[in-house]
């Protein structure tokens, strides 16, 4: 069984979350750098070995595509070539960094903590594959 592996991508940061092996738990994995994500996946998936990729899919509040799918679209295509026998599914991810701001400051997280960026990417990749496990309790 494999897990799911979930994608926040960003030009500056990608944050990352994956399942448990029986895909019940959303855990935040790393943060990394978009021009070393594909060499991280491989290894990742070597180990775990990676059954879906989860991508937010960024839409503004009128669900349209944001200006970040011109980012996203091409990441996306480079994965199903990278991946072929790999399923990609896009989540709406809007509101998503909000949200985790939010889950940091009920969580008690200090300023200085909630101020890193990385933190923000990693929760909102978390809620992405949330979002996802949620939709497939259905």
């Amino acid at each position: 069984m494999g897990r799911i592996l979930s994608i926040d991508y960003g030009t500056k940061r990608v944050g990352l979350a994956v399942t448990d092996p029986l895909k019940i738990i959303a855990t935040g994995l790393d943060v990394i750098h978009p021009m070393n994500l594909i060499e991280f996946l491989k290894n990742y998936d070597k180990q775990e070995n990676i059954e879906l990729f989860v991508v937010g899919h960024a839409k503004t509040v009128r669900n349209q595509n944001s200006d970040s799918m011109k980012h996203i679209i091409p990441f996306v295509k480079k994965l199903k070539k990278e991946f072929p026998d790999k399923e990609v599914i896009m989540i709406d991810e809007r509101f998503t960094s909000v949200i985790a701001q939010k889950a940091m400051i009920d969580g008690g997280m200090k300023k200085k903590n909630r101020q890193k960026k990385e933190n923000v990417d990693i929760i909102s990749a978390t809620l992405i594959l949330q979002s996802y496990l949620k939709q497939k309790e259905f």
